[in-house]
């Protein structure tokens, strides 16, 4: 929403502040100044010159010399413009003054361009006679400027007036930022409200008088409302004998500034209208209406409709049109018909004021790709009173500007029910709730000024209880914390002291399990993984592709009683299916080196048929294809485990016989002999059922088993003060011995004083015997509150390898 300072000012004659106060006060008083613009930036020293005499120039066939009056002298001018004659009155920019640009359409200077006295081809040039785009505009704005050349005033002004003044260039245009509720403030006269109650000046709305002649509107026109639901209210008017022309110099000047170029008279009052009121209105050639009549009905599934624009839009019965007696002339709110346009021929128009529903305006628009200035206003919901105040302000326009003649009385459809006896809500008015519900301790005698500002009316009862009643155009406006606003606003935000809450309140922290489940997806993230979601409900068929045996528990599923289909008849009992789903979009999308997590719940029942709530287990699930192997997953599943305190390191167990992982690349998660999930490489017949092409590995844990080892009580220990020992060790084991076996004996041998061991060489090859692998590992040790001594870590090796040897393992010579 664009206004300009010029245009409040005819409502709030007594407004006396600068760009920048203006700014920051209504921003503070709820309505949001986003910014503002002068138009007469870079404009300085610029006056209205009469032509008194022009010659030729002596050296140049382009170009002449002029002799102007700017009031107080005469200068020479030397210009190459050719539309000017002598008595000619143009807008000069004297030595030393600036203009805002040129003719070339490009973005205009930042700081203007300074004009200087000079030599042009040897004669002395003292300004310059600026066109209307070296103003800063252009001819949208400026109908009556020439295509190319200079300006020129109307015969009635003074030589030395200030020619941007002239043309209603001193003004600030202010861009605000309007929520959908305060749909008055889409109007110049409710941002005026606005800026009245919060300058606390008098507000002076235009006063709007009967018009009309002795006719009767019925014996020119009769309207049906078939859709009453899709449009509340319908006002219709009509004036003859129309005299289309230019509108005056004011309308298309405050036009102008809104960003709204001047057509003719007519055009413009309707858009000065909407603009004013924030009321879009439609006219119609009377003589295009078959039968004379208006019927506001649904289109038809599959009509067309051409459109002004000259489109052919395609309509459905969800869209509201505007018919008469035998066709569509409209598109209800947003847009009029190529068949009953106004032309310049036009001798009597039919004005419509109407109030659509907001919702349908807006999918309508949506529906046919037409969004124009009108739905976007009626798409936020307009008051049922404001399209007769706007229909009678139209016609007193066409009145007062000669436009016309204005038949007498108006069609009035669908006339709104009054909420009460004077058609306003009615609020209690409560001044110690408003001042609870804000910390504030603001008299009534204070609140009630606040709200006569906003012509919010307190009125007594009988039994002398004050009641508030609401103004039409507020509709904001529905209980006890919207009034409460209001007194906000107008005290002052910057006022309302800091005060504690009352009542009782609770520690605003996440749960522990949230908070574990956060860590999750901390660490995930932190890992490279992306978050995924799938629904709970799945088909029974996902068993099959993951190769479930017939007797598995997680074939126990629960059935939904009213299914979208089969594929979502079954609560899930597992996650992969989910996962290995979204990494096949993923491949078939030919998207490299995907890596996905998921938390959500199983529902695994207790009994079948259900009698109880199901189980719901919180699931951690992870999957990847790409980069990484067996040991990358499990390096990610370690990484949680430490970031949760889970400090034991855990043991993978290969006897995990899971259907849906490779044979020998899979492994049960354990956890203080706790299973608290599974990992491994996802089986090849899988990928294929799924249409991965990639090996692919995955990962759950089962987070209700996980919670109870975790912890954030952490202790730290400094940095060790005394030096470490390390012994290296190289063995030929088994081949059926794993590496955990072997790390849980050192850890278990190595006594208080082992502090890490690392695996760092495994190698199978010629060298070693068949059945063998060879395994090196690097042993650390360190004492707290001593230098350790050659025997102290002999001991605990001799028991290390002893173990070693009782396992079948032996040292490499």
């Amino acid at each position: 929403m664009n206004t300009a300072l010029s245009w409040i000012k005819v409502y709030v004659p007594e407004l006396e502040c600068t760009d920048q106060e203006y700014c920051d006060a209504m921003t503070l008083s709820g309505t949001k100044v986003e910014g503002f613009e002068r138009r007469d930036r870079n404009l300085e020293k610029i006056v209205v010159g009469e032509i008194l005499s022009i010659e030729a120039h002596p050296d140049a066939d382009k170009l002449i010399v002029c002799q102007v009056n700017i009031g107080r002298e005469t200068v020479q001018i030397v210009t190459g413009a050719h539309n000017v004659k002598a008595g000619d009155k143009v807008p000069v920019v004297l030595d030393g003054g600036k203009v805002a640009g040129g003719h070339d359409g490009g973005p205009l200077p930042e700081k203007g361009i300074v004009i200087k006295a000079g030599k042009l081809r040897g004669v002395p040039s003292n300004g310059m006679m600026c066109s209307i785009e070296e103003l800063g505009s252009d001819r949208n704005m400026y109908p009556e400027a020439p295509e190319e050349g200079i300006y020129i005033f109307e015969d009635d002004v003074e030589p030395g007036a200030d020619a941007v003044e002239l043309l209603g260039l001193h003004d600030t245009v202010f861009e605000y930022e309007i929520t959908s509720n305060r749909v008055d403030c889409y109007s110049v006269l409710g941002v005026a409200r606005e800026a009245a109650a919060t300058f606390k000046k008098p507000f002076v709305p235009p006063a709007v008088k009967k018009t009309g002649n002795d006719e009767k509107v019925n014996d020119y026109i009769s309207v049906e409302v078939q859709d009453p639901d899709l449009c509340p209210r319908y006002c219709a008017r009509v004036c003859k004998n129309i005299k289309i022309g230019p509108s005056p110099k004011w309308m298309q000047r405050r036009l102008a500034a809104s960003g709204i170029r001047p057509i003719n008279n007519l055009v413009d009052i309707t858009n000065y209208v909407m603009e004013e009121y924030g009321q879009p209105m439609h006219a119609f050639d009377l003589d295009t209406i078959a039968g004379h009549k208006i019927i506001v009905r649904r289109a038809k599934d599959g009509d067309e409709f051409q459109t002004l624009d000259g489109q052919m839009r395609k309509l459905d019965s969800e869209v509201l049109m505007i018919c008469d007696g035998e066709k569509e002339v409209a598109i209800g709110g947003i847009m009029g018909g190529e068949n009953s346009k106004i032309t310049d021929n036009v001798r009597t128009v039919l004005f419509e004021a109407a109030i659509f529903n907001g919702p349908n305006i807006r999918k309508s628009a949506k529906r046919i790709g037409l969004r124009t200035e009108s739905s976007g206003k009626f798409e936020k919901g307009l008051e049922v009173h404001n399209a007769e105040d706007a229909i009678n302000r139209a016609c007193q326009l066409i009145e007062e500007l000669g436009c016309g003649e204005v038949v007498g009385g108006m069609v009035d459809v669908a006339q709104p029910a009054l909420a009460s006896a004077d058609g306003r809500k009615r609020l209690p008015f409560q001044p110690e709730k408003y001042n609870k519900l804000l910390g504030t301790e603001v008299s009534p005698e204070e609140m009630l000024e606040m709200f006569t500002r906003l012509e919010i009316e307190a009125v007594k009862d009988e039994d002398g209880n004050t009641s508030l009643a609401i103004p039409y155009f507020r509709q904001d406006l529905n209980c006890d914390a919207d009034i409460a606003e209001e007194v906000a606003r107008f005290y002052g935000y910057d006022k309302i002291p800091t005060t504690l809450p009352t009542g009782e309140a609770t520690a605003g922290r996440l749960s522990y399990k949230l908070r574990i489940e956060q860590k999750a997806e901390d660490i995930a993230e932190y890992c490279g993984f992306s978050q995924g979601m799938s629904y709970s409900f799945e088909s029974p068929k996902v068993f099959d592709r993951l190769l479930l045996p017939e007797d598995s528990e997680m074939r126990r599923a629960i059935t939904i009683s009213n299914p979208l289909g089969e594929d979502f008849s079954i609560m899930r009992t597992i996650t992969l299916n989910g996962m290995l789903s979204s990494l096949a979009t993923n491949y078939n999308r030919r998207n490299k080196n995907v890596r996905l997590y998921e938390l959500g719940n199983i529902y695994l029942p207790k009994e079948l048929p259900l009698k109880e709530l199901p189980d719901e287990r919180m699931q951690f699930t992870l999957g990847f294809y790409g980069e990484g192997d067996f040991f990358t997953m499990k390096g990610v599943i370690e990484e949680f485990f430490t970031s949760v305190g889970m400090c034991r390191k855990p043991v993978y167990d290969p006897k995990a016989e899971k259907s849906f992982l490779h044979p020998g690349r899979q492994a049960l998660i354990r956890y203080e002999n706790v299973v608290v999930g599974y990992l491994g490489e996802v089986h090849p017949e899988v990928l294929d059922n799924y249409g991965i092409g990639v090996k692919a590995y995955v990962a759950v844990l089962d987070m209700p088993n996980v919670i109870p080892f975790t912890t954030f009580d952490r202790k730290y220990e400094g940095i060790a003060k005394y030096p470490a020992v390390s012994r290296d060790i190289s063995m030929v084991v088994p081949k059926t011995i794993l590496a955990g076996d072997i790390e849980q004996l050192i850890a278990q041998r190595g006594g208080k004083i082992l502090e890490s061991y690392q695996l760092f060489d495994i190698y199978e090859g010629a060298q070693i015997r068949e059945g063998f692998k060879s395994m090196a590992y690097s042993i650390t040790f360190r004492a707290k509150d001593r230098t350790l001594e050659e025997s102290d870590v002999s001991a605990s090796m001799k028991k290390i390898l002893h173990g070693l040897e009782q396992m079948g393992i032996e040292l490499r010579q």
